[in-house]
């Protein structure tokens, strides 16, 4: 399941960025205007299957973490942050030549500004848009908000640490509760932070830069992940955990809809609800059998992140080609982005294979960090004058 909402998300991000990012969807937009308003207003939504399945897979990743010393926390963070940043260096050093390359023939608001050094620091450490610096690419605010997200998944495991466990004097129930007890404590936090974001922080747009606005939706991808596994428990404790959950989640989600409906939260709201009923047959993939649309799905999940950071310097090149020979042609336009959508998942895969699958290694970080700053000066020196 978590398959299919990946892959479905990364076309559909494909998708969304190649409508908004013309100038070929506009002249397929002449032809096709639903199709192609429908993918500019709405693909964005697209994004909500990402974080609710980041937080999912996030708290299976850390259930075996009762709580957190803050050590070990800066231990994972840098490890996160090593596997997004790597393959995300490799990605921009290509985009940014691209933007380079073709900027002489193709005057478009798609394309980024020239890269200056400071520009460029600041996308190594993932604080370009914190710095209100123009970002490199489409979408990879998306790349800092992840690690942001995971950082306060890891502070709440800190917090648990220091906060004291009630007590009881007779040691045999104590010992049975403790793993009830370490649950409850655990989602009983996320679910505060889901709330705190719902109801004021995802309310106010001008903190769309920073984890806690989308903490709402990433919140209800760990707490799907903590319900299904209460559903499967055969602990009773665990399954009176699961319908408090659920009664817990439906008032957040009630609340947040009553201040202000958003789009946005019904669908997180949705994907968790289906990676929590979905019958588990359904959920590993197994109604599927061993059929080409199971390895389809499963390679394209893990592809995504790799197609997400490709797609934007895919995109460009083939926009400025098409844009180059046949600016008005529609049927060029349409096979245009298709072709960007085909050769998007097909770099992706390079991207995945040859840098996102390696170990994400400090030397791997140095050598991909170098490389970007070649592309970045090389793009200074390709046009000097801009």
């Amino acid at each position: 399941m978590i398959d299919a909402i990946k892959a479905a998300g990364c076309v559909l991000i494909v998708l969304h960025h190649l409508a908004f990012y013309g100038p070929m969807s506009d002249v397929v937009a002449a032809a096709w205007p639903g199709m192609v308003n429908g993918l500019y207003d709405h693909g964005r939504l697209a994004v909500q299957f990402f974080l609710v399945c980041a937080g999912f897979l996030t708290a299976g990743s850390l259930a075996r973490y009762e709580s957190l010393a803050l050590s070990e926390a800066l231990k994972l963070t840098w490890q996160r942050y090593l596997r997004l940043a790597i393959p995300l260096l490799a990605a921009l050093s290509f985009t940014v030549v691209v933007s380079e390359w073709v900027r002489p023939d193709f005057a478009h608001a798609s394309l980024s500004a020239p890269p200056d050094w400071g520009q460029a620091l600041a996308h190594v450490a993932l604080m370009q848009h914190l710095l209100d610096l123009e970002a490199l690419s489409a979408g990879i605010w998306y790349v800092a908000i992840d690690l942001q997200l995971y950082a306060m998944a890891l502070v709440s495991l800190v917090v648990l640490k220091a906060w004291p466990r009630t007590q009881t004097a007779y040691p045999s129930v104590q010992s049975a509760n403790t793993v009830a007890q370490g649950d409850t404590r655990r989602w009983g936090l996320w679910w505060v932070l889901v709330c705190a974001s719902l109801w004021w922080w995802n309310l106010d747009a001008d903190l769309d830069d920073l984890g806690v606005y989308f903490w709402g939706s990433y919140g209800v991808g760990l707490l799907a992940w903590e319900a299904r596994r209460c559903a499967a428990s055969g602990s009773l404790a665990r399954h009176a955990s699961f319908w408090r959950m659920g009664v817990l989640l439906l008032l957040a989600g009630g609340v947040a809809w009553w201040l202000e409906p958003r789009a946005r939260i019904a669908v997180a709201w949705g994907v968790a609800t289906l990676l929590v009923v979905v019958p588990e047959s359904w959920f590993g993939g197994e109604a599927l059998g061993r059929s080409r649309w199971r390895s389809a799905l499963q390679w394209l999940s893990g592809v995504s992140y790799s197609v997400f950071l490709i797609h934007f310097g895919v995109s460009l090149a083939v926009n400025a080609a098409i844009t180059a020979h046949w600016p008005d042609a529609l049927w060029a336009n349409v096979l245009g982005m298709l072709l960007a959508l085909l050769l998007s998942l097909i770099l992706g895969g390079w991207l995945h294979r040859l840098v996102e699958q390696q170990s994400p290694t400090v030397w791997r970080w140095w050598f991909w960090v170098g490389a970007f700053k070649a592309s970045v000066a090389l793009a200074m020196l390709m046009n000097p004058m801009v």
